[in-house]
């Protein structure tokens, strides 16, 4: 296949982005990639990563491209889990103690940051609005983050969470308390818990 017609390829299955990454790692040059994206006019959107001009803006794409190790979190995971209407006003994202986040903070994301043991606990993948992958926790780990940062929540946003998860299909109230236990928000919950259902 044609390296241009390769690199058209690449786009139209990223919905519109590039990344370097993929191509060199198929055996495309860095040079060529270059002309390429000036080229077709795309946009840098951030270190590797180029968006056609015709492409929707995927913000959280770009900050998972940008900071693979970060997991979308909290309101964020609201959103995209379905749990809430109501998209964030900012993104909210979860990473391993000790990693830097102070380029993240200046740019207006909130960043929580927990031990190694519970970062990779509920970790999935979700597709953003814009069809893009992202990582996100689970719906029992969202939940349990949101009761443990109760203080910081509005009480309406946290009642409509509570009250989504319990209406939705596929929940799963074992794994929701393991979690809970874990994150040390277990006698909290199951109060909520008792109300609701």
């Amino acid at each position: 296949m044609e390296k241009t017609a390769f690199l058209d390829a690449l786009v139209e299955e990223g919905l519109g982005y590039l990344k370097t990454s993929d191509a060199v790692e198929a055996g495309v040059s860095r040079a060529f990639v270059g002309d390429y994206v000036r080229a077709n006019g795309m946009e840098r959107v951030a270190k590797g990563l180029y968006r056609a001009q015709d492409a929707w803006d995927d913000g959280m794409f770009v900050l998972q491209t940008r900071y693979p190790g970060a997991v979308f979190s909290h309101e964020t995971a609201l959103f995209l889990l379905g749990l809430t209407d109501r998209e964030p006003d900012r993104y909210s994202i979860t990473l391993k103690a000790g990693a830097s986040s102070s380029n993240l903070a200046r740019e207006g994301v909130r960043v929580h940051k927990v031990n190694s043991e519970l970062f990779s606990l509920g970790v999935i993948e979700i597709q953003t609005p814009f069809g893009h992958t992202v990582r996100v926790y689970n719906a029992e780990r969202t939940v349990c983050d949101i009761v443990r940062k109760r203080r910081f929540v509005e009480a309406q946003e946290l009642q409509g969470a509570l009250k989504s998860y319990v209406r939705r299909k596929g929940k799963d109230i074992p794994l929701l308390m393991r979690y809970a236990k874990a994150l040390s928000v277990e006698k909290v919950l199951s109060r909520y818990l008792e109300v609701l259902l």
